[in-house]
């Protein structure tokens, strides 16, 4: 029999789709049957058996309450780290003893998510023992994130990870967020840049920020290899890294023609339908710079005009390949609503090349660091600066030359104000000289 009764809890087991109920059963069931093999492993657990059935208790009751009963966990973590750690405790400790403290902790995920089965095997033999054993694999930041401890674990947790597993936690609070890539050169034929080694460089230069929060609010970084974005950087990251290519992209006349005539399939074969291949209709017409058209048969495309959306490569990847001089373009001041709106990273810059060290790159990264934490109010994120103070004073800061691609609409402010470095001669004028001109 459950522990308590979860009516509403069960609705969310009834659909098609897979439910975090049926998992949290799954773990209740597990650890209440493995509970004395444990002890007479000489490893019984070291939180209550019965978390995971409190766990759906506190839900249950939240549900019907129409409010939460967790509350702030203030400032708990681990020696040395002002992040990495989410403090929870529950408001309804004696009814809920299993989950009186239900902290969180984030483990720094490997560049690309690469794991071995023994690894992953080690990461949940240890929080079955220390924790409530559920996990989310992956939170959004990236992170592998375990669900449920208490505070007497916390460093034991973290000194079997760095000391047995190597394995550091990521941030929390108001620093670093863990810097989350995509699989890059390792698997991925269109990438424009090593993904996993830029993030791993910046992740290890940037430890004490990552660690030790000291920003107005949270900072992310995120790594797409092409334009295509399978990390979603340019909606979710502060400060956003997608590969990109200055030169033409390249064709293969005789595999368009094989597209046309059917021999090969778009998409790989993805949108197997009976509908003969348009490349008119499902190519060119959905170019969005419209810079494609065919002629006599040859697909033309006007490598200025280009946007890099990719969408032409996907379709017919055959065809079609990236440009060989490769690099990354950095946006900025991506975010979800918070104090503001949410909105998309504005470009920074356009074409950098992404080679170790990585000099440039961190260079533009500290000068916005500089600025932000002067200027930035508190929780305010970095496109919210940039929102208020505008994009003209970010491209001051980090002494990037405005270009017509930093250009998003007309401005809205008739007025302009020079700066009297920017004006020849300044603001001093010899009155002699100006009378020669304008005589009275």
């Amino acid at each position: 029999m459950p522990k308590h009764e979860t009516p509403l809890l069960d609705q969310l087991e009834s659909g098609p789709w897979p439910s975090f109920v049926s998992e949290i059963k799954r773990q209740s069931e597990f650890r209440h049957k493995n509970a004395e093999a444990m002890e007479k492993a000489g490893k019984p657990y070291q939180i209550p058996v019965d978390v995971c059935d409190d766990l759906l208790g506190v839900l249950e009751m939240s549900y019907n309450d129409g409010t939460t009963h967790w509350k702030h966990g203030g400032i708990v973590g681990v020696f040395g780290y002002g992040g990495g750690v989410i403090g929870r405790y529950c408001d309804q400790p004696e009814k809920f003893p299993g989950v009186a403290h239900f902290h969180t902790i984030r483990v720094n995920q490997p560049a690309g998510k690469y794991y071995t089965t023994e690894y992953l095997r080690k990461l949940c033999d240890l929080w079955d023992f220390r924790g409530s054993g559920l996990t989310n694999m992956h939170g959004s930041t990236g992170d592998i994130v375990f669900l449920g401890t208490r505070t007497e674990q916390l460093e034991e947790i973290f000194g079997t990870l760095t000391h047995e597993f190597e394995q550091d936690l990521g941030g929390s609070g108001s620093n670093l967020r863990t810097p989350a890539c995509c699989l890059g050169e390792s698997r991925c034929e269109w990438a424009c840049y090593d993904t996993q080694e830029l993030c791993y460089q910046l992740t290890m230069e940037y430890q004490d920020e990552l660690h030790r929060p000291a920003f107005p609010y949270k900072f992310k970084f995120k790594f797409d290899g092409c334009p295509m974005g399978c990390v979603a950087s340019i909606a979710r990251s502060d400060m956003s890294f997608i590969g990109t290519w200055r030169d033409d992209i390249k064709i293969d006349q005789e595999a368009v023609a094989a597209y046309i005539g059917g021999e090969l399939k778009p998409n790989a074969g993805a949108h197997e339908d009976d509908t003969p291949f348009d490349i008119q209709k499902e190519v060119i017409d959905l170019c969005p710079s419209q810079c494609m058209s065919l002629e006599d048969g040859k697909l033309v495309i006007n490598n200025k005009e280009c946007v890099r959306c990719m969408h032409c490569i996907r379709v017919m990847p055959r065809a079609l390949r990236i440009g060989d001089d490769r690099g990354l373009s950095i946006f900025c001041g991506a975010k979800a609503p918070i104090l503001d709106g949410a909105q998309m990273g504005s470009l920074l810059v356009p074409f950098i090349k992404a080679e170790p060290p990585y000099d440039e790159i961190k260079e533009i990264i500290e000068n916005i660091w500089d600025w932000w934490m002067e200027e930035g109010k508190n929780r305010e994120r970095l496109g919210e600066l940039m929102k208020r103070q505008g994009l003209q004073k970010l491209l001051e800061v980090t002494g990037i030359k405005p270009v017509p691609q930093h250009v998003q609409e007309p401005r809205h402010n008739p007025y302009i104000f020079w700066k009297e470095e920017e004006v020849p001669g300044g603001w001093q004028r010899d009155i002699n000289e100006y009378r020669k001109l304008h005589p009275r």
